[in-house]
């Protein structure tokens, strides 16, 4: 028997939430490795309770799959959304990936009905620069989605990553590319802030 994908990032949290269950009404972070990596996203929001459960590497489905599991059981008072990223490098198409967010949204209110949502803008890795017109695509798209949806916010970090002439700032990524340091998280954290509950 296959185990799914991701199958032991889901058992390390639970094997976590076994040691020390996380507090109720946290923010919880879901999505792939923008979160997985920022380990220190506690000092970035010291006024909120944050409770990270991005997973590396996830595309939406893989999020969607594991709802029951990285969602329901904390009661978090909002859910913060950073995935879609990935989906791209699965060929999937602007109009896909908004359809995939359009379903995450729904699961989650399936069982929290009146929940605050919000959505992180997909950022633009320098490493998948082939990908950033149907990027900017999609997040338009559901920025545009979320307009017609209670409660739910869209928060436009990518913007914000680009130089004055429109290059992708380099100094805010580690060596790979695609995730970003200290930098860049800082640039999320000020842009972030105003949005968590």
């Amino acid at each position: 028997q296959e185990k799914p994908a991701f199958y032991n990032e889901i058992q390390y949290f639970k094997k976590q939430d076994s040691l020390q269950f996380p507090p109720k009404n946290a923010v919880l972070f879901i999505g792939s490795s923008t979160f997985t990596n920022w380990k220190d996203v506690q000092t970035y929001f010291p006024k909120h309770t944050i409770v990270n459960r991005g997973f590396g590497g996830s595309s939406l489905p893989h999020v969607i799959n594991y709802v029951a599991d990285i969602i329901y059981p904390y009661q978090p008072k909002q859910v913060v959304i950073y995935c879609g990223e990935n989906d791209f490098t699965g060929n999937a198409t602007p109009q896909i990936v908004l359809e995939r967010v359009k379903k995450l949204i729904d699961t989650i209110r399936f069982k929290y009905p009146k929940i605050p949502i919000a959505y992180i803008s997909i950022k633009p890795s320098p490493s998948r620069e082939k990908y950033i017109p149907q990027m900017k695509e999609a997040n338009q798209m559901i920025a545009e989605m979320l307009k017609g949806i209670k409660r739910t916010s869209y928060i436009n970090t990518a913007d914000a990553m680009y130089t004055a002439d429109g290059k992708i700032m380099t100094d805010i990524f580690l060596k790979d590319n695609l995730h970003m340091n200290a930098k860049g998280y800082a640039i999320w954290q000020k842009i972030m802030e105003p949005y968590l509950r």
